[in-house]
């Protein structure tokens, strides 16, 4: 695949995410897939496998009580990576979280294999999260 379809891809990923639609978004992952978090909170690391990674993306929305929302705000693509730039909002225990992240995809034959999800603000995001 060439970096259009890369970036097509992860845009119907993204769409895949907003609507909720854990079907399309295993599809989508290799089943070996590998989601990275940075940071020190409780959702950081790294999740092993499209299981994994569906789970971390379920527990969003559950921690956040169905507040996540995710605005793509652009995606580009390259020879190797493809790049989604997100602005993401979600509440929680009274507290809002507002801020800009930026995801790296690695993607092969069609699959997505790696995320690298980096956030603005790590130390907001673990306070939110804990």
């Amino acid at each position: 695949m060439g970096a259009q379809e890369n970036a097509a891809l992860v845009r119907r990923g993204y769409e895949a995410f907003i609507a909720g639609d854990m079907d399309t978004l295993r599809d989508l992952f290799a089943e070996d897939a590998v989601w990275h978090v940075g940071g020190t909170g409780v959702l950081s690391g790294d999740k092993k496998g499209r299981d994994a990674v569906l789970s971390y993306f379920g527990e969003l929305g559950t921690r956040s009580n169905g507040s996540m929302r995710v605005t793509v705000e652009d995606v580009a693509a390259g020879d190797r990576y493809t790049v989604g730039v997100q602005f993401s909002h979600a509440e929680r225990n009274g507290k809002t979280l507002e801020l800009r992240q930026v995801i790296v995809f690695s993607i092969v034959d069609g699959k997505v294999t790696e995320g690298t999800e980096m956030q603005e603000d790590t130390t907001a995001v673990a306070d939110f999260w804990s």
